[in-house]
């Protein structure tokens, strides 16, 4: 199996980070390339671009969260730094769907289930997770759908 044009990419970056001297860019795709190599290590296979987006979309993640926990922490040199190593992996991760893609799959998801309350809630997440897989924040959606359904 080939390499993927994501991980070809990601060595490059990698060797370019170094010779540049950034070291937050560098130490964020390091820890991309890490999490790619332990994910192939898991599944037994070289991970495919959309496998790799994956794996990136988790760290991107990751980095979200810290920022909140820092924020609230008022730790703003590692807000920061959070920032930084997020905008180095976006480019790794799926495009995030906008507001109005979001809305229209939550609304196609609560047709396709009939779901007329809360208590449908977990049919319809589950229908929309499926179709917006790495593309929109979990939460985000349970609020939307929460709305939608009349919370």
């Amino acid at each position: 199996m080939a390499t993927s044009e994501l991980k070809t990419r990601l060595d490059a970056e990698i060797k370019q980070a170094l010779k540049a001297g950034d070291k937050v860019r560098l130490g964020a795709l390091r820890m991309l390339s890490a999490g790619i190599t332990n994910r192939e290590k898991d599944v037994l296979h070289d991970l495919s671009d959309d496998e790799v987006r994956e794996v990136a979309a988790r760290e991107v993640k990751r980095r979200s969260e810290s920022i909140e926990a820092f924020s609230a922490a008022g730790r703003e040199e590692l807000v920061a730094k959070e920032r930084s190593e997020r905008e180095a992996l976006a480019d790794y991760a799926p495009e995030q769907l906008t507001e109005q893609q979001l809305d229209a799959i939550i609304d196609e998801a609560i047709a396709a289930t009939s779901a007329t309350s809360l208590k449908e809630m977990g049919a319809v997440m589950g229908a929309v997770m499926a179709k917006a897989k790495g593309k929109a924040d979990g939460n985000a959606v349970q609020a939307k759908v929460k709305a939608k359904l009349g919370a």
